[in-house]
């Protein structure tokens, strides 16, 4: 298939994702139990200034009404306004984004630090002792908890040995060292899970690699084990666990409220969080909607790139 229409169809299945997520939020949102307008007024406001209000944001209108409208102004980039905040959504993203973004390529460099080694280590020595640690290991890392690993990693580095702040972050303007140290311990956490995942995957690619003539052929004229496991093996290896490690970036991106809760992170996750603890309807809908399209994007962007690299997906 050609290249150019590949990537027109998968860009057209991912408007279809994103605006059937976008009505799923709309109607999630407004079957909740609460009404926004006593949220941002209080209970003991008066009946008629309820019924101006909500003629005011526009909640008096049909549903279909209402819907057209926020996918319209969604579409110019406006997702809404915060009443609890009191302050624009987009621009409440635009501040706690570079912080989830930071967040999440420092837990990806530490998955493949971890994931990289452990996967071709394990592959290099199927069936012994240190292939059965890594896959123990890998299936710990997939099995436990984000909050129970994270409430460890602060008991053992922060409060016991004191290496590492509890929680806060450091901003990037005062200093690089000192803001990667304010996040090292929420990206082990949240890149441990995915370190398993990508362990996993890269093991099975190269056992699958290994297993193929070429490299029996290049054993064969003498190379040496280093040389055909690190060249020959693992440079085939690497496209799958690639496309793997993307899609584990787009996760990360949308799914560190946990991680940012925990550890005290003023990012996109811990906004979503308070906004659901405040019923802040606007912001939690413009949140999950800002999620969903940021990971179909990043999932675009990875086949794109799996497409160009090895053309047979295209069918």
């Amino acid at each position: 298939m050609d290249l150019r229409l590949y990537l027109l169809q998968r860009l057209a299945s991912l408007v279809v994702v994103v605006l059937g997520a976008s009505i799923l939020i709309f109607l999630i949102m407004r079957l909740l139990p609460g009404d926004p307008v006593l949220a941002m007024l209080g209970f003991d406001t008066t009946p008629e200034i309820v019924a101006e209000m909500r003629a005011e944001m526009g909640l008096d209108r049909p549903l279909i009404v209402q819907y057209g409208i926020w996918l319209r102004d969604a579409l110019t980039g406006d997702l809404g306004y915060s009443i609890i905040i009191s302050a624009s959504v987009t621009d409440l993203l635009a501040a706690r984004f570079p912080v989830t973004l930071h967040l999440a390529i420092l837990a990806l460099v530490v998955a493949l630090a971890v994931a990289v080694p452990a996967g071709v280590l394990a592959a290099a020595n199927k069936g012994r002792a240190l292939d059965h640690i890594s896959r123990f290991a890998g299936l710990a890392g997939v099995s436990m908890p984000n909050f129970w690993l994270g409430l460890l990693l602060i008991l053992l580095f922060a409060v016991t040995l004191g290496w590492l702040p509890v929680g806060g972050y450091v901003p990037l303007g005062d200093g690089v060292l000192a803001s990667n140290a304010s996040l090292l311990l929420p990206a082990i956490t949240l890149g441990t899970a995915y370190a398993a995942t990508i362990m996993r995957m890269l093991r099975a690619s190269m056992l699958d690699v290994l297993g193929r003539d070429y490299i029996a052929v290049a054993r064969a004229f003498g190379l040496k084990e280093r040389v055909v496991i690190w060249h020959d093996a693992f440079l085939n290896a690497l496209i799958p666990t690639l496309t793997v490690a993307g899609f584990a970036f787009g996760y990360m991106l949308a799914g560190t409220i946990i991680v940012e809760v925990i550890f005290n992170i003023p990012g996109v996750g811990r906004l979503l969080y308070e906004s659901i603890l405040t019923r802040d309807y606007p912001l939690v809908q413009g949140i999950v909607l800002f999620n969903i399209t940021l990971f179909v994007v990043v999932n675009f962007l990875v086949d794109v790139l799996y497409s160009v690299i090895d053309p047979r997906v295209r069918g």
